[in-house]
């Protein structure tokens, strides 16, 4: 049986350190488990180690499945089966033992699989896609398992079918290369090595990237032209060493990061009539004056699945 609580408070579940109580949270510990959770009853998001999402500081009345506990991988020869719970740094660390090349870009990564692969996500033109060969799917509308081959899971920049769709990704399978593991290590040093200048450590509370970079640009880059770097909210403050990143420096609330992003996304949209693109999600309540300003940058594109 999957742990369940009721009233939970959120907040140190998640890297940016930001949240109050949710209705219901759901720990299962096995795929088993999440999927007698899917099939019984509904859950309003399915998230892995809350890496990239900010919650309301008010309450909110969510149900929240957290695969966290869902840590389940196995390696033959090239071929790496993963759960949706298992960390990225986790198998980049033991394809580095096999000489295994194509997740040097994972080391660095504070999410797990299931968000990964949900977001496609990417960096130092390495993605998750690139290696992906199928996966094992909850449909929740259909209540079945389904299994999915690499075209069928229209990847694309931060998309795949599972933000369009109402699945969640159990398990996953990967092809990768042999390759050397002196190279490896060079390149997962360089990784992290980036990661130490240009993205503030979990030391103070982050989500990663807060905006997705418009096409054939940079969300970064235009950040930056509008001298947003060290810009405040309350205790939300946006990091010296890259625009694109929203630091909990002094216990900020959801509405000082809220309120932050609405001004980076202003000045942009002022300067350049680019509007960004929230990368991150928001979990709250509808209706509230966060949630509106959400939207606004959001265009309501509220998918609410698995993150």
């Amino acid at each position: 049986m999957a742990d369940i609580y009721t009233d939970y408070d959120i907040k140190n579940h998640t890297t940016f350190k930001i949240g109050g109580k949710v209705k219901k949270v759901a720990f299962p510990s096995s795929i088993k488990e999440l999927v007698e959770l899917l099939s019984t009853d509904e859950y309003d998001y399915i998230l892995g180690n809350c890496s990239n999402v900010l919650f309301s500081s008010d309450n909110t009345n969510k149900s929240i499945i957290i695969t966290k506990k869902i840590e389940e991988y196995n390696i033959e020869g090239n071929i790496i089966k993963v759960s949706c719970g298992t960390k990225g740094p986790i198998i980049a660390n033991e394809c580095k033992k096999r000489s295994l090349t194509g997740f040097e870009f994972l080391i660095g990564f504070p999410g797990s699989f299931g968000g990964m692969i949900y977001m496609n996500a990417s960096a130092h033109n390495q993605y998750i896609s690139d290696t992906f060969k199928k996966a094992i799917i909850y449909d929740i509308s259909n209540k079945k398992i389904i299994e999915t081959d690499k075209e069928t899971m229209e990847f694309g920049y931060r998309k795949s079918i599972l933000t369009e769709r109402k699945y969640v990704l159990l398990e996953a399978e990967f092809e990768l290369k042999e390759g050397e593991e002196s190279q490896i290590n060079e390149i997962m040093g360089r990784n992290i090595e980036f990661r130490k200048t240009r993205q503030p450590s979990l030391k103070y509370g982050n989500a990663g990237s807060i905006f997705k970079n418009p096409e054939n640009d940079s969300a970064g880059r235009l950040l930056d032209l509008c001298n947003m770097k060290g810009e405040k909210e309350g205790g939300a403050v946006v990091f010296k060493n890259h625009a694109n990143f929203i630091i909990n420096k002094e216990n900020a609330t959801s509405e000082d990061v809220l309120k932050l992003m609405y001004k980076m996304y202003s000045k942009v949209k002022e300067k350049y009539t680019i509007e960004l693109r929230p990368e991150i999600k928001y979990i709250g309540d509808e209706g509230t004056k966060e949630y509106k300003l959400w939207e606004i940058m959001n265009q309501g594109n509220m998918t609410k699945i698995q993150k």
